[in-house]
Parts: structure tokens; sequence; C-alpha cells
């Protein structure tokens, strides 16, 4: 079984910065693209960041400049660096990840159960 665990969230205030990880553990063969997900209350679940396995980026346009998407491949973790958040990112930010649990196994969607981030003005 895989499992994504999000970690670093917090309170914070605006123009501050906060990092979160997504460490992916259990049985598989590789991990593919790797993402973050934010949800405001009352708000759709929207992509915040994007990495493919070979580093590739894409974010939001509401995070570029703000916002670092990485990943360390030995350790199977995503990172998220926040800088200069201000109250509208204050939401619940979800890891999900494209994982192949055998070698010629199809991709799973898995996701992490989230990480509470709120920002005060």
């Amino acid at each position: 079984q895989v499992q994504l665990v999000e970690s670093g969230g917090g309170l914070v205030q605006a123009g501050g910065s906060l990092r979160l990880s997504c460490a992916v553990s259990g049985s598989f063969f590789r991990i593919n693209g790797m993402r973050w997900y934010r949800q405001a209350p009352g708000k759709q679940r929207e992509l915040v960041a994007a990495i493919t396995s070979g580093g590739n980026t894409n974010y939001a346009d509401s995070v570029k400049g703000r916002f670092t998407i990485s990943r360390d491949n030995v350790k199977n973790t995503a990172y998220l660096e926040m800088n200069s958040l201000k109250p509208e990112d204050t939401a619940v930010y979800f890891c999900n990840a494209d994982v192949r649990r055998t070698t010629y196994g199809d991709l799973a969607s898995e996701w992490g159960r989230g990480t509470q981030v709120t920002v005060s003005s």
C-alpha cells in the first residue's frame, strides 16, 4: 500500500513563509508526476504546483514567483516552499502523486490527507 503524508502546515502571518513536505512510503516501483493542490472553505480544489520526475515545474498564476515546488527522488519526497504568503493562500494543502506500483503496472493517482495552512492578516 502506498501512503502520502503531508507536513509543515501551520499558522503564519501575511508575508511569512512555510515549507510543506510530502513523503511517499510503501511498496511501489516508481513515482512520476507530483503535485500540490489546495482547497479553501467553500471552494473547489485547485492545482497549485506540479513537478515531473525530471524536475519540470508548473505553477498556478496566483502563486508564480512566490511558491517553489521541488522533489527529492531518493527520499521520495516533494516540497512546496511558500513565501510572501497572503491570507488568500489559506487552505488545506494536499499532495498528489502518480505512482506505478509494479514495473509494468498502471499508474495510480494517490492522495495525502492534507495539511492546513492559515495565513493571518
